[in-house]
């Protein structure tokens, strides 16, 4: 039965996760990949060999035009010439010319200054995301309208990953031009094309560059010891102020901390695993803390850290103004996506953020712990990698 524009709209990824093929008729079709990308192409026979041309992704290629654009390809066929000889859409290319390969062939190049960690992530997404839409694609013929049809999926889920995506299909594309298999990068012309990711308003924080020298004054501490102790717990587990102020020993279970949902901000239980550095730094508190219930006992008996008790060891250090506890959140943030090796989800997760997005936060978020353990520790290991370095620059950490 032949398309109408209301089926192409509507043209849904099939459930089983493979590509969808939607027949037109006359050898159109309507590709619709796993990520939702849709792609008009065309199979037909020419001198005894199988082929695809594609003409460019819906919407922007409407059924009509995907329709004309067939017909046209078909009177080349009758009268004996290749439709796809010429065109900018042929799909037939040498093996290793399709974008696929020539992806895979850099990911594999690069993996020698990568962590296998983070060349693992950047396959898995290209193989969900980028290869059904556009990997049997020629390299040179790749169009901007096809990447971008390509990342409206992954922008409606993520649009950082989104980001991330068209950049790392540029470098692609910059690979191909320097082997000679393509003469432009349409990832380029997709500048301004996805839509902005918000702004957030971050608390006063130390940044990368400043955390080796930060460290080192905490470690020479001169206020109550316990204030000190407070701060790097913290700083290993990024929660919020609050949590670990009113935070409990019955909440700690081996190398687990279970923040009940009534002390959250958003209401839900949040899981912490405790690594190696973190629970060293509660051995050293519940010395201090002795029998009281609290993880971090104020100087009254009874009494949790009084609210600013942190802040003010902050202000000891000579970071008045400069920093807030809180911001050690975002330092953590800004490493951990920086080093490409962990989920958005997972890092998300781990700040205790809920997506707005409801299936994202119907995720089961217990599959996410293995991945949030392994996180944190190469975080406290960061943090005990940078106490010893006397420079500012970390970016060899971050591998």
């Amino acid at each position: 039965m032949p398309l109408t524009d209301a089926a192409c709209r509507g043209a849904k990824p099939d459930p089983s996760g493979k590509p969808r093929k939607i027949p037109d008729g006359g050898g159109l079709l309507l590709f619709v990949s796993p990520s939702g990308g849709k792609l008009w192409r065309m199979r037909y026979r020419f001198d005894g060999k199988e082929k695809l041309l594609s003409f460019g992704a819906y919407p922007e290629i409407k059924l009509a035009d995907a329709r004309a654009l067939r017909d046209k390809a078909k009177r080349a066929l009758a009268e004996g010439r290749d439709p796809g000889a010429n065109a900018k859409a042929a799909l037939t290319a040498p093996a290793g010319d399709t974008f696929e390969a020539v992806a895979r062939e850099w990911i594999k190049a690069q993996a020698a200054t990568w962590t296998p960690a983070h060349s693992a992530r950047i396959l898995s997404r290209f193989e969900r995301d980028v290869f059904p839409a556009i990997g049997a694609t020629a390299v040179a013929e790749v169009t901007a309208p096809q990447i971008l049809a390509m990342l409206r999926p992954v922008e409606d889920r993520a649009p950082d990953v989104a980001g991330r995506v068209r950049m790392t299909t540029g470098a692609i594309m910059r690979y191909a031009i320097a082997t000679g298999r393509a003469s432009r990068d349409p990832a380029a012309d997709l500048r301004g094309a996805l839509k902005p990711t918000p702004r957030v308003k971050h608390m006063a924080r130390i940044e990368a560059g400043e955390l080796s020298g930060f460290l080192q004054k905490l470690a020479r501490y001169d206020g109550e010891p316990q204030t000190r102790y407070a701060i790097e717990f913290v700083m290993h587990t990024f929660v919020r102020t609050n949590e670990v102020r009113f935070g409990k020993w019955s909440e700690i279970d081996g190398d687990v901390w279970r923040i009940p949902g009534s002390r959250m901000k958003m209401g839900r239980d949040h899981i912490v695993p405790l690594t190696r550095q973190s629970l060293a730094v509660l051995a050293r508190l519940k010395g201090f803390a002795g029998d009281s219930e609290w993880i971090v006992p104020g100087g009254r008996t009874g009494k949790p850290i009084s609210e600013n008790t942190m802040l003010y060891g902050m202000y000891r250090l000579g970071y008045h103004g400069r920093a807030t506890i809180h911001g050690f959140r975002g330092l953590a943030s800004t490493v951990l996506n920086e080093s490409g090796q962990w989920s958005v989800d997972a890092i998300e997760k781990q700040l205790a953020h809920e997506p707005k997005d409801k299936v994202r936060r119907a995720y089961n978020a217990a599959q996410l712990l293995p991945e949030r353990r392994k996180m944190l520790e190469w975080w406290s290991d960061y943090i005990e990698t940078a106490a010893k370095k006397s420079d500012t620059d970390l970016t060899d950490l971050l591998s």
